[in-house]
């Protein structure tokens, strides 16, 4: 009974894979009703305080975004690689790693990418090289983010063994920065030349490649530059906050002292930071809740709501048998579990329901905090099926066709990059963990 109620989980994630979008909720949500009405499994209780940490979030990025915050993070970026045009392999993606963490959102890659192609070609370097690293980079990012809702998610799991955004930093971070950097190692090398490459030849010989456009300038204005500090100042705070547990207050509930909890400290901090760059910035409040962050995160928010309550239901329903059958494999090779993970984040396309969804069940199986902090990068498996908004645009933006799709689908410009940065990050993340927990 078991196998044929997770095949209901398999089908409702291929299926919501196969729309794409808020659809994945959805699925999550018929896989859930199955899982109910027709097996009569009893619903666990749906990821409230996860949801709320994103809301929070994604608000406050949202509003950085209506300030004019990311289009002067952006114009940083276009400035430090317009300085560094023939390191741009090894550049570009530490821009869209530090962007991706500062922001807690992959969309700033969105902005980077056409300037990192545009810079490329102009120093004659092959495009391929820094946008495919580049854009494995800005998923890694989330990984390590202390504001990204796959952190929140996280946190959140992790409470009870006492293990705080801290810790889990001090693994992240050094281990998916060694992984970016071992996946630009390689990118650097990768294809011909520029200028010896047949399919942006025959492109120049048709007069299919026009000159690089003339950039223009955007207008940055004082408040967009307050609202990028007030929002560097909140994900400062949280780290602070998270690091040192006495600067959060304490209460006496039920005659025992309580502390305040981070995923409260989280949306507290975010909904204040939000606040601050409303009254100090004033954005247009429409353009909130109408721009592209607010919608990809709310999108996130309902895929997590479906798709990690509906796998939440099926473990919560057969802990034992999943203990009895996958416990021992599971904690004997560690690795395992990053695999799943992998696999899993190519068809949910979010760190965060991938965290949510799967976590919970590596806790059940009995794997330390420090397993499951290191697999963590794994989640950033969306270059496995290049179906991704930020890898097409890779492709799209590369006018000299150096980025590319396979024939094959999955021989593309971004899975040998990301193979290896996923396995450099997990495999450094197993040694710091080691160190460090």
């Amino acid at each position: 009974m078991f196998w044929a109620q997770f095949a209901v989980i398999i089908i409702a994630l291929c299926f919501g894979a196969r729309f794409g979008g808020v659809f994945m909720g959805m699925a999550g949500g018929v896989g859930l009703g199955v899982l109910v009405f027709v097996f009569h499994l009893a619903p666990s209780s749906p990821p409230i305080d996860v949801m709320l940490i994103i809301i929070a979030v994604v608000l406050a990025a949202a509003t950085l975004q209506a300030c004019g915050g990311m289009d002067y993070l952006v114009q940083i970026a276009e400035g430090i690689l317009r300085k560094n045009p023939s390191r741009i392999t090894f550049v570009a993606p530490i821009v869209t790693y530090v962007f991706t963490f500062l922001a807690g959102t992959g969309n700033v890659a969105f902005s980077v990418i056409p300037v990192i192609a545009e810079v490329a070609r102009e120093s004659g370097v092959r495009p391929e090289r820094p946008l495919s690293i580049s854009i494995i980079a800005s998923q890694q990012a989330i990984t390590a983010s202390p504001i990204s809702a796959a952190m929140a998610a996280l946190v959140a799991l992790l409470m009870p063994f006492n293990i705080g955004m801290a810790s889990i930093m001090m693994i992240a971070v050094p281990a998916t920065i060694l992984g970016v950097f071992a996946g630009a190692c390689y990118s650097c090398r990768v294809g011909k030349e520029l200028h010896e490459d047949p399919e942006y030849q025959r492109r120049l010989a048709q007069g299919l490649i026009s000159p690089p456009s003339q950039r223009k300038e955007t207008v940055i204005t004082q408040q967009a530059k307050v609202s990028v500090v007030l929002f560097v100042f909140g994900a400062f705070l949280i780290v602070l906050l998270g690091t040192v547990p006495s600067l959060r207050p304490d209460f006496v509930l039920n005659g025992a002292t309580t502390k305040l909890a981070m995923t409260h400290t989280i949306e507290m901090v975010m909904m204040i930071v939000a606040a601050a760059m409303v009254i100090f910035c004033r954005p247009n409040l429409d353009a909130i809740v109408s721009g592209s962050v607010f919608k990809s995160g709310m999108m996130g928010v309902v895929c997590i709501f479906g798709l990690a309550w509906m796998g939440d239901t099926l473990v919560s329903n057969h802990m034992p048998y999943i203990r009895e059958n996958v416990k021992e494999v599971v904690t004997t090779y560690p690795w395992m579990f990053a695999i799943g993970m992998m696999l899993v984040s190519a068809l949910v396309l979010s760190q965060a329901a991938t965290t949510r969804l799967l976590m919970p069940l590596g806790i059940a199986l009995g794997l330390p905090p420090a397993a499951l902090i290191a697999s963590w990068p794994a989640c950033n498996g969306y270059f496995l099926i290049p179906s991704y908004a930020t890898l097409i645009a890779g492709v799209a933006f590369d006018t000299t066709g150096t980025t590319k799709i396979g024939k094959y689908v999955f021989n593309h410009s971004y899975m040998i990059p990301g193979l290896i940065t996923c396995f450099v990050s997990v495999t450094s993340g197993f040694v710091i963990s080691s160190l460090i927990l």
